[in-house]
C-alpha cells in the first residue's frame, strides 16, 4: 500500500487533498498538523487516515526513517496569515521547516509536493514563474519565495536535476486565491466567498472594499481558484512523478470581486427560490455594501492577479478550471447544506 504524508492535514488545502486521496481508495495517510486551534479537527472527522502526528514530533521522526517508506509528502503546513508581522516566526515555519523537510525527503526517497503562493509576485502585473516578476509585499510572500529560490538552487534553475532523476520529484504550487469547503477555521484569512455567505445570512447583504489602486469599488481583480481544481492538479503531479518545477495554480482567469459578490448573492437567492439579479440591481437593492479600503492593507495588497498557466500546460496537465460563477455556486450549496 502506498504511504502518503500530508502536512497541514487539518487545514484547508491539506484536508481536501486527503479527501481526494480517499476518493481514490488511498487511506495509508499520515496526517501532520498542530491542533492548538482545536476546532480544526472537524476537517478530519469524515476522512480516513492511518495516523495523526503532531508537527512538533513529526519532522525529526520522519528524517530518522521512523515512518518507513513514504511515497510522497504533500506539504501544506505553513503560517498562511499574510498580515502576520512576526518575521522570525514566519521564516521558521515557512522556510526553515520546509528546507529540513526537503532534505529529509531526499534522504528517505520521498517525493515532495509543496505549497508556494502567488504572494511571491507581490505587485507585479505579470504572473509567470520567473524571478524577473517576483517581488513579495509582505514577509509571508518572502518566506514562500525564499523556499522557491532554495529549490531552484538544489534542483536546478529549471529543476533539470529533478527531471533527470538526480533528485526525487519536487513540485511547488503557487496557489492563487483558493476558496471552497473546509476553510471555516481560517478566520480573517478565509475566502471572500466564505465571509460573504455568512454576511448574507446574518445581514441580508455582502461587503466589498471600495475604490483602491485605480480600481472602482469591488473592481479589484484576482485569480480565484476552486479547491476541487487545486486538488485535481496536485493529484495530477502525483500521478506524473517525472514532472518537477514551480507552477502557478490558479484558474488563469482574473475576475473582479464584484463577480464573487454577485455569485454569492445569486446562489443564495436561488436557494430561496428567487431569481438571479444583475450586479447593478444587486447594488440598487442594497444587497452589496462597499466599505472603505483599510489603511492596514495599503501598499501590501495585490489589486490584480492572473496566473499564467503556460508552464503548467507545457507539462501536459490540461485540467479545466471552474470560473467564479460555477465554483462559488457549488461552494454556497455546500455551505448551506452544513447550515441546514
Amino acid at each position: 500500500m502506498t504511504r502518503i504524508v500530508v502536512t497541514g492535514a487539518a487545514g484547508f488545502i491539506g484536508s481536501n487533498i486527503i479527501a481526494g486521496l480517499n476518493a481514490r481508495g488511498m487511506t495509508d495517510i499520515i496526517a501532520v498538523d498542530d491542533l492548538k486551534q482545536g476546532d480544526k479537527f472537524r476537517n478530519l472527522v469524515d476522512l480516513k487516515i492511518a495516523d495523526y502526528v503532531d508537527m512538533d514530533t513529526f519532522y525529526d521522526e520522519f528524517a530518522s526513517g521512523h515512518y518507513g517508506q513514504v511515497e510522497a509528502v504533500f506539504h501544506e503546513g505553513a503560517c498562511s496569515d499574510t498580515m502576520e508581522q512576526d518575521g522570525k516566526y514566519m521564516m521558521a515555519n515557512n522556510y526553515t521547516l520546509s528546507w529540513h523537510l526537503f532534505q529529509a525527503c531526499q534522504k528517505r526517497g520521498a517525493r515532495l509536493l509543496y505549497a508556494s503562493s502567488a504572494a511571491t509576485y507581490g505587485g507585479s502585473d505579470t504572473f509567470r514563474e520567473d524571478p524577473a516578476f517576483e517581488g513579495p509585499l509582505n514577509v509571508y510572500g518572502y518566506s514562500k519565495l525564499l523556499f522557491d529560490q532554495r529549490m531552484r538552487r538544489e534542483c536546478g534553475v529549471n529543476f533539470e536535476r529533478s527531471k533527470a532523476g538526480r533528485t526525487h520529484q519536487v513540485v511547488g504550487f503557487r496557489y492563487f486565491n483558493v476558496y471552497g469547503p473546509r476553510e471555516q477555521h481560517k478566520g480573517r484569512m478565509a475566502s471572500v466567498a466564505f465571509h460573504q455567505f455568512n454576511q448574507f445570512n446574518a445581514e441580508g447583504k455582502v461587503k466589498l472594499f471600495g475604490e483602491y489602486g485605480g480600481y472602482p469599488q469591488g473592481g479589484q481583480m484576482r485569480d480565484f481558484v476552486f479547491i476541487d481544481d487545486v486538488v485535481a492538479v496536485n493529484l495530477w503531479f502525483f500521478d506524473n512523478p517525472a514532472q518537477s518545477g514551480i507552477f502557478n495554480l490558479g484558474s488563469g482567469r482574473a475576475q473582479p470581486f464584484n463577480d464573487v459578490a454577485s455569485s454569492v448573492v445569486n446562489a443564495m437567492r436561488r436557494l430561496r427560490g428567487e431569481s438571479a439579479l444583475a450586479l447593478d440591481d444587486i447594488a440598487q437593492q442594497g444587497l452589496v455594501e462597499y466599505v472603505p479600503f483599510p489603511d492596514a492593507l495599503r501598499g501590501k495588497y495585490q489589486c490584480y492577479t492572473q496566473a499564467d498557466l503556460s508552464a503548467l500546460r507545457a507539462t501536459g496537465c490540461d485540467h479545466q478550471f471552474a470560473d467564479v460563477q460555477t465554483g462559488v455556486s457549488r461552494y454556497v450549496d455546500w455551505l448551506a447544506s452544513r447550515k441546514a
